[in-house]
Order: C-alpha cells, then structure tokens, then sequence
C-alpha cells in the first residue's frame, strides 16, 4: 500500500470521528423514542455508520 500523506491522514481521522459521533447520535434517538418504527431506522443507520466506521479504520490497518 502506497504512503499516505499527512493531509488524508487528518481527513481519515475526521471521518472516523465524524462516523463514530453519528453512530453515538442515532443510538441515542432510538433510546429516547418510543416510536417503535422510528426506533428501528435509527438503529439500522447506527449500524450503518458503524460499519463505515470500520471499514475506515480497516483500511488504514
């Protein structure tokens, strides 16, 4: 794999902090709604962040 400059280092890092504050937010909507199909939503975009998130994380490895 080919060297990574500084600047896409940072742009890395602020999208894995970006999708990891997205999916703390929407675990957070479906824990404070009742609404059990708005609950459902949000935990499958929790879910979909997360595995941006990894997939992210996976490719810096």
């Amino acid at each position: 794999m080919a060297q990574i400059t500084c600047k896409e280092l940072s742009a890395l890092s602020d999208l894995l902090t970006m999708e990891e504050n997205l999916v703390a937010k929407y675990k957070a909507y479906a824990c404070n709604t009742s609404d059990q199909t708005l609950k459902n939503q949000y935990e499958q975009i929790a879910q979909r962040h997360q595995r941006h998130y990894d997939e992210l994380y996976a490719n810096l490895k």
